[in-house]
Parts: C-alpha cells; structure tokens; sequence
C-alpha cells in the first residue's frame, strides 16, 4: 500500500510539474513592427494593428514555450494611406489571396540569462520557411490592476523577403531584401 502512494504522489507531482499554462497577449501593452530600407538610404517603418498571440509553457522560465502568432496582414499601417493600400494589393501582401501571417514555434533554446533563440515556421505570402528569431523574456510580474501574472518578452530578427517571394518585382536597390522585425508582448496569465 505504501508503494502505491508513493507511486500516486510521483504521478501527481510529475503531472502538476508539466501542466501546460497558456498566456494571451495583452494588445493594449503590444505591438508587431517592422524595417525596411528604401533607396538605400533610408528607414521606413510599420507596423500591424491587428493581430493574436497566445504561449503555452510548463516552465516558470519559458525555457519550453510554445508560440503562436497569427496577424491580419491587411492591418498594416506605415503611416501613409497610399503606401498602406500598395502594400496590401498584389505587389506586397495580396491581402485578398494572404490574409494571414502567421508565426508558430517550433523550439526554444536558451543562449543565456532570459535570452532565448526561437525557431519555427513562418508563413507570408503564401509561403513557408523556417524562421529564426532572438527573444528576450524580460520577467513576470503580478499585474497591481488585475492582479494576475503578466509576463513581458521582446522578439527581434530579420526575414529575406526574397525567400517569401515578397514584393519581387522591387530590387534590392529601391526595397532592401532584409526586413528587420520587433515585436514587444506583454502576455496574461489566463484563468
């Protein structure tokens, strides 16, 4: 009898241990932003108004979390109407054909203190590559408004937008190929 409760109790730890927790993003605290280069010598930014990212992880560290981001791609904004309706018409996005950009992890290997490299497949326009990704858990603190955990992280990498047949018929002399990606997250622990 005596080895069958121990054997229950290990059962119950091991399964409490490895209990999956899932955290939704916090859109009021968020944002999916992006870089590109134009003519050479210049910065344009944007970014996507609407999106949906949800972690799931059984270890208070994120050191097995699962990620997995969706973003509308007719949501982008770059601060300029006419430059936000080319970039969803056919040349860019093809928002009518690709609505969806998504992101979902494949694995997560620490490089150090809260600093993690975060791979999985990406799909823009209609293809998928394997993606890789620094992310930067920055802590989980008890939110003092709604008094649930929120954890924090920052994503940042840089995507070809050639390996995505991205805006081809645009060279590397008027769009640079590399589009650098940041993201900021603030996720909720869900109930």
């Amino acid at each position: 009898m005596k080895k069958i409760l121990i054997l229950l109790a290990a059962v119950f730890t091991y399964t409490m241990a490895s209990a999956q927790t899932t955290w939704t993003i916090d859109k009021a605290h968020s944002n999916v932003k992006f870089t590109i280069t134009h003519l050479l010598v210049s910065d344009v930014d944007g970014l996507f108004k609407n999106y949906d990212a949800t972690i799931t992880a059984s270890k208070p560290d994120f050191s097995d979390a699962k990620f997995q981001i969706s973003i509308q791609a007719a949501s982008v904004s770059t601060d300029n109407d006419n430059r936000d309706k080319h970039l969803s018409g056919p040349d860019f996005f093809d928002v009518a054909a690709y609505p969806t950009i998504t992101f979902t992890s494949t694995g997560i290997t620490k490089t150090s203190d809260k600093h993690y490299k975060l791979t999985g497949n990406l799909t823009l326009h209609g293809v998928t590559k394997p993606a890789s990704f620094d992310l930067w858990y920055r802590g989980t603190i008890q939110n003092p408004m709604s008094k649930a955990d929120d954890a924090g992280f920052q994503l940042t990498g840089t995507i070809k937008r050639s390996d995505f047949n991205f805006g081809s018929k645009f060279g590397a002399a008027i769009l640079s190929d590399e589009v650098a990606i940041k993201a900021n997250g603030e996720f909720g622990k869900a109930k």
